[in-house]
């Protein structure tokens, strides 16, 4: 008689799934001045002035004081002060801080704050419009009219609203990875291929090929030129002056791939002399066709490399160009005592003198700037000195002569 086993498996244990509740406030305050307190006073028992409605956490909220209390059993003993739902809403839980502010300037504001109780109690239930907290017997109003509290019959109250919202997060059950935006890329093979151009550019020698519609798109100045009013009759073949080939070759990379070409590369120069001089020529033709983003990357550029031999043409372009930002960081350079000399032996610093004479005026600013500094500090060292200290700050013995 044969055998056999019977294998019975156990069940797999079902998977293991999670969720979070997560609950937090949603925070706001409002202000609230009242001017002219003693003529709120003898309103009635029960009488209220409040505040502009103000919105926290998706709801409307107004503060409520009652200058001579809320309830008659105080006997307008009191002043009342409250915190209201103002719009349509049920069973929304908040926490709420009242504040009365001392107008001293000594900091000792008279504050009530469902906050720090939030642990022991909770947040309260408003349970529809109208809805209230706050202190009947917020402050005795004989305390508070002789106190820092009002200040020229004025009385300045701050009311902060924690609106608790909860939501439950699960697993997501699909992620689908995005890729990054690959635009300049597809615009920038489409230059590369060559097909579909409707414009011709003759720069220095050389043509380039461009789509019209890339180029208006990107630039004000090629939109008017191509599209506006005054534009070029024809268009198979336009002269762009006083710029290098290279020069226009790198604004048209940018225009369609958003980034600057590998310059050494483009120009066949030492990196560093190849970034600073296509930096300076690619501002200027970014501030002719109202390209601000290229712009600015070519400052950033040129801040990063600036150097003797260089930094005179590049202040020279940051004055003709309006670049704020860079003409500051070539004037400080320039005006360091080991580097002015160098500077103005430079044939650089010789066009920065005809063609920008004011800039001179700024220059002698910025020199005159750390030459104050400097016999400042020299100054206090003497006097450090003379006090009976060396120049290190170590005190020392005077010694009678």
């Amino acid at each position: 008689m044969g055998r056999f086993n019977l294998e019975i498996s156990k069940p797999s244990e079902p998977a293991l799934t999670t969720s979070t509740s997560r609950s937090e406030t949603v925070n706001g305050s409002h202000e609230f001045m009242i001017a002219g307190y003693s003529l709120s006073k003898g309103i009635g028992i029960g009488k209220y002035v409040a505040s502009d409605t103000f919105m926290v956490g998706g709801y409307d909220w107004a503060i409520y004081f009652y200058p001579d209390g809320k309830s008659a059993e105080d006997n307008s003993t009191y002043v009342s002060l409250f915190i209201a739902l103002a719009s349509e809403g049920t069973n929304v839980r908040a926490l709420f801080e009242l504040t009365l502010l001392d107008q001293s300037g000594r900091e000792r504001h008279k504050v009530h704050s469902h906050f720090s109780r939030a642990l022991e109690s909770g947040p309260y239930t408003l349970k529809y419009r109208g809805s209230m907290w706050g202190y009947k017997r917020f402050f005795k109003r004989n305390a508070l009219e002789t106190s820092d509290y009002l200040k020229d019959d004025r009385l300045q109250i701050r009311c902060c609203v924690g609106v608790v919202k909860s939501r439950t997060e699960g697993p997501k059950i699909y992620c689908i990875p995005l890729p990054p935006s690959d635009i300049g890329q597809q615009f920038g093979k489409l230059l590369k291929s060559g097909k579909g151009t409707d414009v011709n550019f003759e720069v220095d020698g050389e043509t380039f090929s461009a789509h019209k519609l890339v180029l208006a798109g990107r630039s004000p100045v090629f939109r008017a030129q191509l599209y506006g009013p005054m534009k070029d009759l024809s268009t198979r073949c336009i002269k762009v002056e006083d710029m290098k080939a290279p020069v226009f070759k790198a604004l048209l990379h940018f225009m369609y791939w958003d980034s600057l070409p590998d310059m050494e590369e483009l120009t066949g120069m030492n990196p560093k002399w190849a970034s600073t001089l296509m930096s300076q020529h690619l501002l200027a033709a970014a501030d002719r066709y109202g390209l601000d983003r290229l712009r600015l990357l070519c400052e950033a550029k040129l801040c990063e490399d600036v150097a003797i031999n260089t930094v005179a043409t590049t202040l020279a372009l940051a004055e003709q160009h309006h670049c704020f930002q860079l003409k500051a960081v070539c004037l400080k350079f320039v005006a360091l005592p080991e580097n002015l000399r160098a500077v103005m032996q430079t044939d650089g610093f010789e066009y920065l003198k005809e063609s920008c004479p004011n800039v001179l005026t700024d220059l002698l600013e910025y020199v005159a700037r750390i030459n104050e500094h400097s016999i400042a500090t020299g100054k206090q060292k003497t006097e450090d000195i003379l006090d009976g200290s060396d120049a290190n700050g170590r005190r020392v013995k005077q010694r009678l002569t």
